[in-house]
């Protein structure tokens, strides 16, 4: 039954994909753009913090191992199907490095606001283009995308 359901979410995925022109082996592609401007049509538009109600995530140097657990929890169930927690790729990019890459609030944005995330914010458009796959929205709640987060920061080392 697991492997139906991957099978299936495989397909879906594959019928979403946004086909992309030009890709960018090292997945550079606008993000030098993307510090200096605004992306095109969004005014205010942060690269920094992305496009969501996250604007000041609050986490402490130290890991909240409960929060880790249930985030791996939900990792396991909603993501980890199309993301290894390696630098490298599935159907999306590897996990390894996503929390010192990205500012916390940016993290939590795309995981809550994915469409409009994928549609406004030049790093995502950038991933979408090698990963040749759009995310689906997987309708979590902010606290499901808390705990996630502090798994991503269980996976790249925090202790």
């Amino acid at each position: 039954m697991k492997k139906l359901f991957l099978m299936f979410s495989i397909a879906l995925f594959v019928a979403g994909c946004a086909g992309g022109g030009n890709s960018d082996p090292n997945g550079t592609a606008g993000q030098s753009e993307a510090a200096e401007a605004p992306a095109a049509g969004t005014g205010s538009y942060d690269p920094n913090r992305g496009e969501g109600k996250f604007t000041d995530v609050k986490i402490s140097d130290k890991l909240d191992a409960e929060m880790a657990a249930r985030g791996e929890k939900l990792a396991d169930l909603k993501c980890i199907s199309c993301h290894k927690l390696t630098d490298e790729k599935l159907v999306g990019p590897g996990w390894a490095g996503v929390t010192k890459r990205n500012k916390p609030e940016w993290i939590m944005n795309f995981m809550t606001n994915t469409d409009v995330m994928i549609d406004k914010d030049p790093k995502v458009q950038a991933m979408l283009e090698i990963c040749m796959v759009r995310m689906p929205n997987q309708n979590l709640s902010d606290g499901d995308a808390r705990d996630i987060l502090e798994f991503l920061r269980k996976n790249d080392g925090v202790k």
